[in-house]
């Protein structure tokens, strides 16, 4: 695991879920952090639940989190298991 790896899921962990008051981390939705090349992110998480209404919202906090750690040049966010994933996917990682 690299060092920004480490950084970008320390930092995205800290999210918390407003309907259980826990963390991502505590929950493990965070499932994958990748460095794809030098600055770019790959994060792959799963939602609470596969109708989970606000999944949107989990990938761009994820989203906004990543890019915030030092030598992040850019996230991409991935969302598994939810009815909307593609949809969801297409919209968080537009150019």
């Amino acid at each position: 695991m690299t060092e920004l790896e480490k950084k970008v899921r320390a930092e995205v962990e800290k999210l918390v879920d407003p309907e259980t008051g826990l963390t991502f981390g505590q929950m493990n939705l965070i499932t994958d952090v990748k460095e794809q090349e030098p600055g770019v992110v790959k994060i792959d998480f799963v939602p609470t639940s596969p109708f989970c209404p606000i999944a949107f919202r989990f990938a761009m906090d994820i989203k906004k989190a990543a890019t915030k750690v030092e030598g992040t040049k850019k996230a991409l966010v991935y969302c598994h298991g939810h009815t909307m994933e593609e949809a969801i996917n297409k919209m968080v990682n537009k150019p």
